[in-house]
């Protein structure tokens, strides 16, 4: 549908529902992934009908679930009298429950299949019936006959016609209609113990649960025009689309093939595959096809069930139970299949093979001998291709014919069955006849035109379809029995179209009415041959053996008859014998491809390499150097008025001068030569302040939006690979990252590739200690002999640091896929194979390796080793459009130059030139010995020669040198000469000549310097010569001028990459078998390939050479409804592989160029600028290229009313040549533009358009771009449109309309906004340019590498639709590696998925920028694995420190443990110092004077903002559940070696006097930690948690049980203390919420959890070390009695537990160094611990803690004392035996510790706190104990109550909130104390006096807390006056006269909190307040809660 690269409407759900597949598969441990590109083309390409059902969706829907209709009671027919209604039985009273039956033996006749049937009344099990399997469908959900036919299991009963009366036989008792559909549920199957059990859901057409299939959901859409190779003798016209939809014409190839991969495809794991697995696509759509022009368009309506074989078909199903992946992945072939591959990839793709087989076995007595001198009378070398039946041997002159067994091979692969086929037996389906592959053979030929060389891959095209066609039903008949023993995979059946490029009047015999017999065959082909002429001969009749055929052929051929005939057919049919058949090529062109495609590129190259140096083509330079009556070139050159005595690389008694009689063609339409004086001079520098200019700028060095977006993908690939459960790669454990680039041995990709990565600016954050670009070459290496030492290097490197992930980055990773093997040791070949598959590299767990290529097909093979869920793919940029990644360029690759030769309008950016090849040609007749290369580019630097000098000017005008070179030459040359002299700066193009062969590019760049020279123009263009071998070289001038342009100081600088050529004019000849990634800039105009070679047919080879010409343009230039980037499958794109699919239909929609065609070709040499976007418009091959008049077909205007295929039907607007486009542009204001703009814009058909004058036509050119923004005002035209429109032009002449803005002139500066032009050769641009019936260029068809080859001749074609991810799916399973290819040893390792799993495949188009992202991603890699190795640790200095501090050194500084008799001398601090605590009430200590401002008021959510500083994790850290490294692995129990640790649930009851009732709660024990518990016995009741004595003591165990209380933070709580404890044993509980359990014990399998109970479900931190704490000491008296119970001492157990924050990280002990300075290092947290258990008078605390961790230490003197008395928090070490009568305040929710911590000094408890350690607490932004929301009753949502909405008058209505009572008293009392104690305020001197508790009344308002337990340790309150007084919950200890002692200023405010309203008034009689304190019934409040939620009442009153 049109936008090739944007996909379908919905991409971005398919890269979501893709992204989430792979995603979901990566993470779960299932074993078949989702097969999600079914589900998503089945979903995304349904057309719906009006009422929401697809248009192909039968009316009677099976459920009447979806009509809207009311249902109609169903009344069943009563059963017969005394018949068996029970459910489950049948009127027989036999019983038919699967249960039952499932071990009976079942008598099952043939064609019936057994089903499960689901009885309402019975929804647990399953009926057993036998159906006819006719009436059942297949898994696509098709082809289920109309009816039923179906034998009751029970009774026997047979014949049942009806489903109604089986129905009620079997009793199933409905209330509906009974249909089939709805209650034949499920396949059943025998499994290996014979039972019967339930199989797959029998697929109704889209029910139970898959999505629902139809017939036009065809996936692939591929259109099947009549395949016809470019140039055919003997074409028929393509039928149009326009009768039907497009969607009806397709190929049934099938994503089933695609899917079918091994399917444990978890990432890097190999899981074992259940016994029976659903096919990974049952979903996958039927794919009907056309079978000829009228084919119906799906399947038809209603009543046909089973399409008709004449209709269409539908691809064969995948078997039910795939081939265990354990299986050898050859299973798709049989033996003999696996042979013909091996001769199959002898060669590439031509019909070529090695000259090995020259001397085949052949009976005795047949020999053929050569005749003499027949290359030399014949000029051409034959090519025998062996057929059926043995070669005759041949004698005499052997080397002058090629023998080739590739047809051969090709006969006997498609002959060679799936194995699917032959799993019946003697089956109908036999492969093709070997008189039906000759006939075909000879169709094939015939059809040829003659320039073309046949291709294996049309023929083998050609054999499937036939032999589909004619067995397309036993096909379909055989699709449907599949069981689950079927092993094996399925291919798609494909429905054939007309044969490709078969004359009509030839079809073919009805071979499934009678097979062609041998004697038919001779005259058949004979028939079938006489419509060509002498093209093809056949000799069939009085031929009685092959050697007579071949004797008689070379007679003729040495006579002259076969002068005009290309191939010679033997046919050998007599009676009695084999038909044996052989075909001799005898066509000069077809024998020299043929010929030279038999060479491999290294044997060609060496071939060329001895022509040129034993001078066998001297005479053809001589040759060439003639011009006619014109002189010869050299003697012209000497005239030249240059003084030159340099003497010529090749002497001119060598160059004699020859008449050329060569025809040209084309004259050039300007002549105007440029004179000499137009040229810069030598002395003319760029360096003068005026000569700049000022459009240039060097933007390579960018990273762009979508680079980014990569990297990030790449990212989380690797983090994918970390995350999930197989344990390959632990980021967790890496502290940086180390890299090492390989590139292949090109000098000049090394050094681009260092340049990239030094001005990438990684090397900054990864090696402090690289400073120079020079430095940073150690991490790029070459990949030649060097390499080896440098990966030994790394390896060992990597060995010593484990803490290092090592990143090997194999970049151009297509080009050395040689087995190390099989290549020779002085080779650099097999290095990669050596190097990165070797077992070090394999094993070692801490190097990742990332292949970057263009073409990663040869590393997508069935025996790959890279994971396909590790494949990243180059997004597309732009999706139907829209810029996803607003990029201010685009790319512009071979899909869109393959685009520009089908617009049909102004020259292409790809084209032909038919002059060179037309002279080339003839050369190659005249010189037969010699090979094409060597000819090809002697002509082409001929060419360059001569348009030298005509363009130079020094050559008189009267010679006509314009007639011996071509017009595209001529063209070049005169743009390369004229560009510097526009720009002030000289600035212009570069120019790419390809020549592969290095000899030939060192002989043509000495001609061309040579010619360059006397011509007197060294100055004016470099001439480069490109050797991969050699560094770059320019001259110096050249040099200085870029050191200008790019103001480089550095005298030493030399350019060492193409990119720094940027903007130089120069030849560049670049040379070597292939390029080897080098980019080039962006001033490459011209990508002259006219000599690259047409033998290797390979897809890598061919789009690696078009890749050369790919670019990146600037966006705005760019008309904003272009396709994205690379939108063809020729460049492994990332979203739609090809351009449109409505082929024809688009034809030239926007193609038509209003122009006659004659201006079309004379508009400016240049006129590719002109067009850089042509109409992306597939112009099926067979449309002339120029035409005018496309009639509009019918569909057309339909497709352009849709909304969907608006972008696509608008494609890039063609701006007409200049010089008439601008006189419009300048003539007509854009506002008259406007009309057109919107008629155009309502979709008018074209042919309206068309018919209109020419003059508003034009103008509609140039505003196509405004047509498609959204709304169509007026807007001038983007500059740089017009830019565009003023091109460069061949001289100065023509350039007389070009708008004279100034800022025009720099050429550079408008070529970057066009991508260059390409010149092919001929025979490259008609394959190229060609598509096969999928709509695919035909390349995409061919061979994707050399060292691979096909798995089946039985294959699909790819699809136009498949995105890359599918595009690799297919190569995986149908190609394997060669026994050459580094893959072909990995399937012999005995794994089901022989992938690597920490190895990455990055692949995208040419050009695009991969270098960038893969740098960048090691950047954001490195910066994570840092970020992973810091984490935000609260760093915050202590507060509330006064100024004098008190001089008194209690301990000495470096004591290790505090003396209980000295604490009790120090002071307490009540004053808090916590900075997290600086927003709450201050608590009174009358030494303390509080600095003058206070404290700030801070926001709820402050702890999110308090000041954090970033910290490396030490190696004693706590983590979260994010980290695993090997050690943890049993710790937390993940262990993939181990199962899964069992816990058991164990109920645990106490009593407690404070809450009143027994308090029941749960422990969860993992298995291995039951030992710290003590049973009644193993496996019963708890009884205790088992403790240690005070004497214990062991190095490696920590006494105090850990309890963490924890909510919402079960993966992000820092549980994992295997590090902080260094390996100690100790104690963790996890005290979690009941309603929290499951989660965190999914997370967290090996640790014990203590769950709370219900109750505390909505409670706050008080509650759970409330129960913490007297659960221990309950714990502590259970222990004493089993230990007393055992006869030991009672008193002796182990008193202390810890109390831990879940955010706890990191700890650090203080040591004073030599000067008693404090030096804080990192310790373990076992290492605080046994510290502190180890405290000798430890007994005599209540609560020990340490100190917070801040950044500044401890203020002031107090950092000497080693320990202080004060408040705890975070950490503490709690004796729960002494702090026995202290609780915890259960409701409390903030503030509990400083509360707590008050309660316990007052009861005269020693509090110490350890300043020598400190806590490090982790910010944690999730969960915890804050974290709660107040809402109301009403809503679930959150909804923002004030603090004065918290509480309200008793019995008011008033909004209730859903919050607990306590919190909201708790919050309001914080935040509006003002308002109740408003003396308080800032008063610091009168605090309010709180007895028993503290509350926090917020930070102005300061709490003097005193205890009213007798013999409590309170301060000294005489003369205190309070401003308020605050009784919570008082209980009978407070008695008037303890409230008596304490003075009260007047007006002070009283708050009397309770639990309700009587227990309120009951206080204030009790304590007789009403004396002192005044209250009004206004003053009595509650909270805002409901009844139900008991609220809390408070009273306030005023002090009289």
């Amino acid at each position: 549908m049109g936008n090739s690269y944007a996909g379908q409407l919905r991409t971005t759900r398919f890269e979501e529902v893709l992204h989430n597949s792979i995603e979901a598969s990566l993470r779960s441990n299932t074993v078949v992934p989702r097969p999600v590109f079914s589900q998503l083309y089945l979903e995304t390409e349904q057309p719906l009908a009006h009422d929401g059902r697809t248009e192909n969706d039968d009316e009677d829907d099976e459920d009447g679930s979806e009509s809207n209709s009311p249902s109609i009671p169903y009344q069943m027919k009563p059963p017969p009298e005394g018949c068996c209604t029970t459910d489950g039985f049948c009127q027989a009273g036999r019983d038919l429950r699967l249960s039952s039956l499932a071990s009976d033996p079942l008598d099952v006749p043939p064609g019936f299949m057994l089903v499960g049937v689901k009885s309402p009344s019975l929804p647990e099990n399953l009926l057993v019936c036998a159906v006819d399997r006719r009436f059942l469908p297949d898994e696509r959900g098709h082809n289920a006959l109309l009816g039923f036919s179906g034998n009751c299991m029970g009774c026997g009963e047979k014949g049942f016609r009806y489903f109604t009366e089986f129905s009620n036989h079997i009793n199933l008792k409905l209330s509906t209609q009974p249909k089939k559909q709805k209650h034949l549920k499920y396949h059943l199957y025998r499994n290996n113990q014979g039972i019967l059990v339930k199989g797959a859901p029998i697929c109704w057409r889209g029910h139970d649960g898959r999505m629902r299939q139809m017939g036009t959901s065809l996936s692939e859409g591929h259109v099947t025009s009549d395949e016809q190779p470019p140039n055919m003798a003997l074409t028929h016209p393509s039928h149009t689309h326009g009768s039907y939809s497009a969607v009806s014409h397709t190929d049934p190839i099938g994503l089933q093939q695609i899917a079918d991969i091994p399917h444990s495809l978890t990432n890097g794991s190999h899981a074992v595959p259940s016994v029976t697995q659903p096919p990974l696509n049952q979903s996958g759509p039927g794919r009907p096809s056309a079978t000829g022009p009228h084919a119906n368009a799906g399947p038809p309506k209603k009543r046909h069930k089973g399409w008709s074989p004449e209709s269409s078909a539908n691809s064969l199903p995948e078997t039910t139970v795939k081939t265990p992946p354990s299986s050898s992945a050859l299973s798709t072939l049989s033996v003999s299949s696996v042979i013909t591959n091996g001769a199959r990839s002898e060669t590439a793709a031509p019909l070529s093979s090695s000259q090995g087989s020259l001397t085949p076995i052949s009976p005795p007595g047949l020999s053929v001998t050569i005749p003499d001198q027949l290359l030399h009378t014949c000029r051409l070398q034959p090519v025998i291709f062996k057929g059926h039946g043995p070669l005759p041997q041949l004698t005499g002159n052997v080397s002058e014919v090629l023998v080739s067994s590739l047809l051969q091979s090709c006969y006997l692969s498609s002959q060679t069955l799936p194995r699917v086929y032959q799993h019946y037996g003697p089956s109908p389906i036999q492969p093709l006849s070997t008189e039906m592959q000759i006939l075909l053979t000879v169709y094939y030929l015939v059809q040829l035109g003659p320039d073309q060389v046949p291709l294996i891959e049309d023929l083998e095209q050609i054999f499937m379809r036939s032999w589909r066609e004619s067995h397309l039903s036993e096909i379909r008949q055989y699709q449907q029995p599949q069981t689950p023993a079927t092993q094996g995979r399925h291919y798609g059946i494909e429905t054939p179209s007309t044969l490709p490029g078969l004359p009509q009047h030839l079809s073919l015999p009805p071979q499934s009415q009678q097979p062609l017999t041998p004697s038919q065959l001779p005259w058949l082909a004979q028939l079938a041959a006489s419509s060509c002429g002498e093209g093809v001969v056949v000799l069939g009749e009085h031929i009685g053996s092959l050697a007579q055929g071949i004797h008689q052929t070379f007679s003729r051929l040495m006579d002259g008859r076969l002068e005009n005939t290309n191939y010679v057919v033997i046919i050998v049919t007599a009676p009695g014998q084999e038909t044996q058949s052989c075909v001799v090529v005898t066509g000069k062109h077809q024998c020299r491809a043929l010929a030279e495609s038999m060479y491999s590129p290294g044997e060609g190259l060496k071939e060329i390499n001895h022509q040129l140096s034993t001078g066998v083509a001297q005479e053809l330079i001589h040759f060439c150097s003639s011009l006619g009556q014109d002189g010869d070139l050299d003697s012209l050159l000497d005239s030249a008025n240059v003084d030159s005595n340099d003497p010529p690389p090749l002497s001119n008694s060598q160059e004699s001068a020859e008449e050329r009689s060569l025809k040209t063609t084309h004259s050039p339409k300007d002549s105007h030569t440029q004179g000499s004086k137009d040229l810069p001079s030598p002395k003319e520098g760029a360096s003068s302040p005026k000569d700049t200019c000022s459009e240039y700028c060097v933007e390579w060095r960018e990273v762009r939006p979508i680079q980014l977006a990569v990297a990030r993908k790449l990212l989380s690939h690797v983090c994918a690979i970390a995350d999930s459960s197989t344990q390959n790669l632990d980021l967790g454990s890496f502290d940086r990252v180390s890299f090492l680039i390989l590139v292949p041995p090109s000098e000049v990709t090394f050094q681009q590739t260092v340049l990239h990565l030094w001005s990438s600016g990684i090397l900054g954050g990864l090696d402090q200690e690289c400073v120079s670009q020079r430095e940073a070459e150690r991490y790029v290496v070459k990949m030649d002999q060097s390499a080896q030492a440098r990966i030994d290097n790394l390896i060992q490197e990597a060995h010593c640091n484990s803490y290092t992930l090592y990143i090997l980055v194999h970049d151009h990773a297509h080009w050395d896929i040689n087995s190390a093997s099989c290549t020779s040791s002085d080779s650099s070949l097999g290095l990669v194979d050596q190097l990165l598959n070797s077992r070090q590299v394999r094993d070692a767990p801490n190097i990742l390796i990332l292949h970057v290529t263009s073409f990663p097909f040869a590393l997508q093979t069935q025996y790959t080793r890279i994971s396909p869920y590790n494949e990243i793919h180059w997004p597309s940029a732009f999706s139907n459009d829209v810029d996803l990644y607003h990029e201010r360029t685009r790319y512009f690759g071979v899909s869109e130059l393959l685009e520009s030769t089908r617009s049909g309008s102004s020259l292409p950016l790809m084209r032909y030139d038919s002059s060179f090849e037309s002279m080339a040609s003839a050369l190659e007749e005249r010189f037969p010995k010699l090979h094409s290369a060597v000819i090809r580019t002697t002509v082409v630097i001929q060419h360059y020669c001569v348009a030298l000098m005509a363009a130079s000017g020094k050559i008189g005008s009267s010679h006509n040198l314009h007639k011996h070179t071509s017009v595209e030459t001529l063209e070049i040359v005169q743009s390369l000469l004229t560009a510097a002299q526009q720009c002030p700066a000289h600035h212009g193009h570069m120019v790419l000549l390809r020549i592969p062969s290095l000899a030939l590019a060192a002989w043509a760049h000495r001609r061309l310097s040579r010619v360059r020279r006397q011509l007197g123009l060294e100055e004016s263009f470099e001439i480069i010569l490109g050797n991969p071998n050699q560094a770059l070289n320019i001259g110096r001038s050249f040099t200085d001028q870029i050191k200008t342009w790019l103001k480089i100081q550095d005298a030493d600088w030399v350019p060492r990459t193409y990119l720094e050529l940027e903007a130089l004019p120069c030849i560049l000849i670049l040379s070597g078998a292939e390029p080897l990634g080098e980019s080039l800039p962006r001033s490459l105009k011209y990508c002259d390939l006219r000599v690259i070679s047409c033998s290797y047919l390979q897809r890598t080879t061919l789009e690696q050479e078009l890749g050369l010409a790919a670019y990146l343009v600037r966006a705005e230039s760019r008309p904003p409804h272009n396709p994205g980037p690379g939108s063809d499958l020729l460049e492994s794109d990332a979203e739609k592989l090809s351009s449109t699919d409505n082929e024809e239909e688009e034809g030239q929609e926007n193609g038509d160029s209003p122009l006659p065609s004659s201006q079309q070709l004379q508009s400016c040499p240049d006129s590719g600028a002109l067009d850089p976007f042509p109409a992306q418009s597939t112009t099926s091959p067979n449309v002339q290229k120029g035409t005018m008049d496309t009639i509009q077909s019918p569909s057309q205007s339909q497709t352009q009313l849709q909304p969907q295929p608006l972008s696509q039907s608008f494609l890039y607007p063609q701006p007409t040549p200049h010089h008439q486009t601008q006189s419009y542009s300048q003539a007509q204001p854009v506002s008259q533009l406007q009309p057109q703009t919107q008629i155009h814009g309502q979709n008018q058909p074209l042919s309206q358009t068309n018919s209109q004058p020419h003059t508003q036509t034009l103008p509609q050119h140039q505003s196509l771009s405004q047509m498609q923004t959204p709304h169509p005002q007026p807007q001038p035209l983007p500059p740089a449109q017009s830019r565009r429109q003023h091109s460069k032009s061949t001289s100065s002449g023509s350039m007389s309309p070009r708008a004279s803005s100034p800022h025009m002139s720099c050429s550079w500066a408008r070529g970057v906004s066009r991508p260059p032009s390409v010149l092919l050769p001929r025979a490259l641009y008609d394959i190229i340019t060609a598509s096969d019936s999928s709509g695919l260029p035909r390349c995409t068809s061919f061979l994707p590498h050399m060292s691979v080859a096909w798995a089946s001749s039985f294959r699909p074609l790819l699809s136009k639709m498949m995105t890359c991810t599918e595009q690799s799916l297919y190569y995986r399973q149908w190609t394997v590696p060669c026994a050459y290819h580094m893959d072909s040893s990995n399937r012999t390792e005995g794994r089901s998925d022989n992938f690597h799993p920490r190895r990455l495949l990055l692949s995208g188009p040419p050009q695009v920028g991969k270098t960038g992202a893969y740098l960048h991603f090691l950047g954001i890699l490195s910066r994570m694995l840092i970020r992973l190795m810091e984490v935000d640790i609260y760093d915050e200095e202590d507060i509330n420190y006064s100024a004098q501090a008190d001089g008194v050194q209690y301990h000495p500084a470096n004591a290790s443990w505090p003396k209980p008799d000295i604490m009790k001398t120090m002071p307490f601090d009540y004053t808090l110092h916590d900075p997290k605590y600086d927003d709450i009430s201050s608590v009174y200590s009358p030494g303390y004077k509080p600095s003058a401002e206070g404290n700030p008021v801070r926001q709820e959510d402050i702890y999110l903002r308090r000041r954090t500083s970033r910290i490396k994790l030490s190696k004693y850290a706590a983590y979260n559940t994010y980290h695993h490294c090997e050690q943890c692995h049993q710790y937390l129990g993940f262990n993939p070696r181990y199962q899964m640790y069992e816990s058991t649930l164990h109920a645990f009851t106490f009593t407690h006097l404070l809450l009143g009732e027994e308090i029941q709660l749960y422990f969860i024990i993992p298995k291995s930690k039951e030992h710290y518990f003590s049973f009644s016995q193993p496996g019963g009741q708890l009884e205790s948690m088992r403790l240690p004595l005070t004497s214990d003591w062991s190095p490696d165990c920590i006494k105090s049980p850990i309890f963490t209380p924890t909510t919402g933070r079960h993966e992000h709580g820092l549980f994992n203390l295997y590090h902080a404890m260094d390996g100690a044993s100790h104690l963790h509980i996890l005290v979690v919420k009941e309603y929290e359990m499951a989660v965190y014990k999914k997370y967290w399998p090996n640790h014990i959890m203590l769950v709370l109970p219900t109750v505390f479900n909505g409670a706050g931190i008080g509650a759970a070390h409330f129960l913490i704490k007297e659960l221990s000491y309950h714990n502590l008296e259970l222990e004493r009695s089993r230990r007393l119970e055992g006869g030991g001492p009672a008193g002796d157990v182990w008193p202390f537990i810890i109390l831990a924050d879940d955010s706890c990280v990191m700890w650090n002990a203080v040591d004073l160094d030599a000067h008693n300075d404090p030096m804080e290092h990192a310790v373990s947290l076992k290492q605080v611990l046994q510290h502190m258990e180890a405290c000798p008078d430890l007994a005599h605390y209540g609560l020990c803690g340490i100190r917070k961790w801040g950044s500044r230490g401890l203020t002031g003197n107090k950092q000497r004392e080693p320990f202080s008395r004060g408040h705890l928090h975070d950490f503490l070490l709690l004796n729960v035996d002494r702090s026995q009568n202290v609780q915890y305040d259960q409701n409390r929710f903030t503030c509990h510790d400083v509360d707590f911590t008050l309660r316990l000094h007052s009861a005269g408890l020693l509090v110490c706190r350890f300043n020598s350690f400190s806590v490090m607490k982790k910010q944690i932004a999730i969960g915890g104990y804050r974290t709660f929301i107040i809402k109301t009753k009403m809503t679930d949502v959150p909804t923002s109550v004030g603090p004065s909405q918290y509480v309200c008058a008793p019995d008011s209505k008033h909004l209730f909130l859903a919050t607990p009572a306590q919190l909201l008293l708790e919050k309001y009392l914080q935040h509006t104390s003002q308002k109740l104690f408003p003396l308080s305020t800032k008063n610091y001197t009168h605090p309010v006096l709180s007895v028993d508790c503290y509350l926090n009344l917020g930070p102005e308002v300061t709490v003097c807390f005193v205890s009213s337990r007798p013999h409590s340790v309170n301060i000294s309150t005489t003369g205190l006056l309070f401003s308020g007084l605050l009784l919570c919950f008082a209980d009978s200890f407070v008695t008037p006269g303890f409230l008596k002692k304490f003075s009260f200023l007047k007006g002070a405010t009283l708050c009397v909190i309770s639990a309700d309203r009587s227990s309120l008034r009951q206080t204030v009689g009790r304590l007789e307040l009403e004396e002192e304190w005044r209250f009004r019934l206004s003053d009595e409040f509650q909270t805002a809660n409901a009844k139900e939620d008991r609220p809390l009442f408070f009273l306030t009153g005023k002090h009289i």
